[in-house]
């Protein structure tokens, strides 16, 4: 019996670097993927947000269900910095979990270094 094709849910199952990021997607990992993303503990999993579509709690439930593993949350906004609203910090202080929006470019480059110094660090990035 034929199977048609199976969609999962785009998941790395590792702390990665992000290697790039512009064109509608990530590269890291040696691999690229379209749209949003999360970086948690339990590694990179695509993120269905787009650029211009406020944030709610309800986006970023995965992360506060990992929040025991965070100290800080960066925010990647899309092209233009989006403050948070008072509920998702709430949210997130709440659980102890620091959070900074920026744009996508900063927040990359910043989760980049924190990696980099095995920090608890996570990122909620918006395609750009």
């Amino acid at each position: 019996m034929a199977k048609g094709i199976e969609i999962r849910e785009a998941h790395f199952p590792g702390r990665a670097p992000i290697d790039a990021y512009g064109n509608g997607g990530f590269r890291f990992a040696d691999m690229s993927h379209r749209g949003s993303i999360l970086c948690l503990p339990s590694g990179i999993h695509g993120w269905d947000k787009e650029e211009g579509t406020p944030l709610t709690v309800a986006d970023l439930q995965r992360v506060l269900d990992e929040a025991g593993e965070i100290e800080v949350l960066l925010v990647g906004t899309g092209r233009e910095i989006r403050p948070l609203s008072a509920e998702i910090k709430a949210a997130l202080t709440e659980r102890k979990v620091r959070s900074d929006p920026m744009s996508t470019g900063a927040a990359v480059r910043t989760f980049n270094v924190m990696l980099a110094e095995s920090r608890a660090v996570a990122a909620a990035l918006i395609a750009v």
